[in-house]
């Protein structure tokens, strides 16, 4: 039974999302679901936080989880969850613009938004995501439908 796991379970790995810096994966992908580890706000070219700036650290938290998530086979569209760490929940209203620019404000994700009292490398901001990869042909069908 847990080799089947094993076979069914494949690790995300990808150079477009910055590298886990624990013993952990960026994402695992398992049947048609793809689960993201907590994104921080790394710049994947650099290694660095390259801002002190809320909305500068929600959107690069945000294009690492778009990043995680096409290397798994799914996309920003189908996420279906998502659970949101802030350093400081008076950080929330700027968060949520730049959470909306990416999500929009129709058919979004299901959400958790809480306050850490630390978060790691002191960032203001971890966003994990849980999507759905689509059967091949199935986003033309949707989209046809439309």
């Amino acid at each position: 039974m847990q080799n089947d796991f094993k076979d069914m379970k494949k690790d995300i790995k990808t150079d477009t999302a910055p590298a886990a810096i624990g013993p952990y994966s960026q994402g695992v992908v398992l049947g048609n679901l793809v689960f993201t580890s907590g994104q921080l706000p790394i710049d994947p070219r650099t290694s660095q936080i390259e801002s002190e700036d809320i909305k500068a650290q929600t959107r690069q938290s945000l294009e690492n989880v778009k990043a995680v998530l096409e290397s798994g086979g799914a996309s920003l569209a189908t996420v279906v969850k998502t659970t949101c760490f802030l350093a400081d929940l008076s950080d929330f209203a700027a968060f949520n613009e730049v959470y909306t620019d990416y999500f929009g404000l129709n058919g979004v994700p299901a959400r958790s938004c809480v306050e850490a009292a630390r978060l790691p490398r002191d960032a203001r901001v971890e966003i994990e995501a849980v999507a759905y990869v689509e059967a091949p042909g199935c986003e033309s069908k949707r989209m046809m439908r439309e």
